[in-house]
């Protein structure tokens, strides 16, 4: 067994904090890799040592798998946590790591690989009974031939892109005169998008539920999953708020489903953390949507209702050491909600918002936790990802989890740009979620932005105005505090170059 006692974080903001902390906890060195914009994160201060790998830019910082395996060479590095985004699917980066002697914590290349293609893994996993939409198994070639499948499916029908995700490169098609424009369309952006412009089609599940199920197996053949999470409130195919458990599934579904993804991994020989999606439809059947081979950002729920440190058994497993519990051991205490508070304007279709921090202060109390990458005083940038932070409540139920979120929002304190706070707080307040009766078409169907303005209180509209007035005074204070911040912290002493 190989104890890792070195460890490099490929990753920045709230991940990279999150990485950091499991790991010092198991007392191993955590090295942070840092790109010049993100010189000052929380990150970089939180590690045991951290290095510049270049511009802001992603691409010549962040995804410089070259400079990346040299740090690891230059200092030692045992093993690399690769986070979510950025390199954590890339099956390339997986390999190399691998072949340099260096442990990669996550599933092998093989496995990324399949899992990357969702045509393969339709493949992979329909050998194992997995439940799979109705719909082709192979890229569209001959369009007579689609349009045919798509009219013994029936209308409205999905095309796919066969990589990536995010809903880019796919198209809803509701009638057949619309298909070949569509097609092209999702072509398009799929090659674009992901350089592969392989699209399939599938039947089109209309108020689908996307449930997710945490999977965890060893080196030794060993797989449990650790109960489901709801993920159907998004915009643009992106999640926004999740929560552990569903409200809607039964003892006896969550045992189907869980199954079914303990499965997908032995289907692919899995090794780590993962999570295979399913969207489940309206009478309760449910279907293979794909798996992401690496941790997910909504992990955090999985963690506080089932006590399992994710971050932890990762490297534990990468250590090769076995689970050590069986799926009956796994049980489900309470629930919990997370809200991924995104630089965003939900008052503008949730475009992307930067700015300065002038003002952040975090809310707290008991079963309140806040996953952040970002400070006072900082700047959100349009260089990465716009979420800021992840705010997560536990509760004895769902009901006192809603209740307490709904109060942690308020306590969370951000001025300098738009959040994604107002929309969260709008959903968490609305009857569909309350009753647990929404899908993936919520925003879409409860949603617009100016229900946002008629939903603030007379008190609410006095903190907005106090808030205005306190702009000025919060800019001053934040560059002094950025000023005394740059004369004072030590950690500046110890960043390598």
């Amino acid at each position: 067994m190989k104890k890792i006692k070195r460890l490099l974080i490929a990753n920045r903001g709230e991940i990279a904090v999150r990485i950091i902390r499991s790991a010092k906890e198991l007392g191993i060195f955590t090295m942070a890799i840092y790109s010049e914009a993100d010189e000052d994160a929380p990150h970089v201060f939180l590690a045991d040592q951290a290095v510049c790998v270049g511009e802001a830019t992603a691409a010549k910082s962040y995804l410089n798998i070259d400079l990346i395996l040299q740090i690891c060479h230059k200092y030692q590095i045992d093993a690399v946590h690769p986070g979510y985004g950025f390199l954590s699917e890339n099956a390339t980066f997986a390999q190399r790591i691998t072949e340099e002697g260096i442990t990669f914590i996550g599933p092998s290349a093989r496995a990324i690989e399949v899992m990357g293609s969702k045509l393969e893994a339709k493949t992979t996993v329909a050998k194992y009974n997995v439940p799979l939409v109705p719909g082709g198994d192979e890229a569209i070639e001959d369009i007579a031939a689609a349009k045919k499948m798509a009219d013994e499916i029936k209308y409205p029908i999905l095309i796919k892109a066969s990589a990536g995700g995010g809903g880019k490169g796919m198209r809803v098609v509701d009638n057949p005169e619309d298909f070949e424009s569509q097609m092209k369309r999702a072509v398009s952006e799929a090659t674009s998008s992901f350089g592969d412009g392989s699209v399939f089609v599938e039947k089109y599940i209309q108020n689908p539920r996307h449930i997710e199920i945490q999977i965890l197996a060893d080196q030794h053949g060993n797989v449990v999953h650790l109960f489901e999470r709801e993920c159907s409130i998004q915009r643009r195919h992106q999640k926004v708020i999740e929560e552990a458990p569903s409200a809607v599934l039964t003892p006896e579904l969550r045992q189907q489903m869980g199954e079914s993804a303990v499965n997908v991994a032995k289907a692919c020989d899995y090794v780590g953390a993962g999570t295979v999606e399913f969207i489940l439809d309206e009478d309760q059947s449910f279907y293979f949507l794909e798996m992401n081979t690496r941790l997910q950002v909504e992990h955090t729920v999985t963690e506080e209702i089932t006590q399992i440190d994710l971050v932890k058994e990762q490297i534990r497993v990468a250590e090769g050491e076995e689970l050590g519990y069986t799926q009956e051991d796994l049980k489900i205490a309470g629930h919990s909600i997370e809200v991924r508070v995104y630089a965003e304007d939900p008052f503008q279709n949730f475009l992307p918002d930067t700015g300065v921090l002038h003002r952040y202060i975090e809310p707290a109390g008991r079963g309140v936790r806040v996953d952040s990458g970002y400070t006072q005083g900082m700047e959100v940038s349009t260089h990465y990802d716009p979420m800021m932070s992840k705010l997560i409540v536990w509760g004895k139920d769902r009901e006192e989890a809603i209740q307490k979120m709904l109060r942690a929002i308020d306590d969370y304190k951000i001025t300098g740009l738009e959040t994604t706070l107002a929309f969260c707080k709008f959903v968490l307040q609305h009857e569909a979620f309350t009753s647990g009766n929404f899908s993936t078409n919520f925003v879409s169907k409860f949603f617009k932005p100016e229900y946002l303005t008629s939903a603030l209180t007379e008190e609410e509209e006095k903190v907005g105005i106090a808030l205005v007035s306190e702009l000025i005074f919060e800019e001053k204070k934040a560059e002094e505090t950025s000023e005394l911040h740059n004369l004072l912290t030590p950690w500046k002493l110890r960043r390598l170059t």
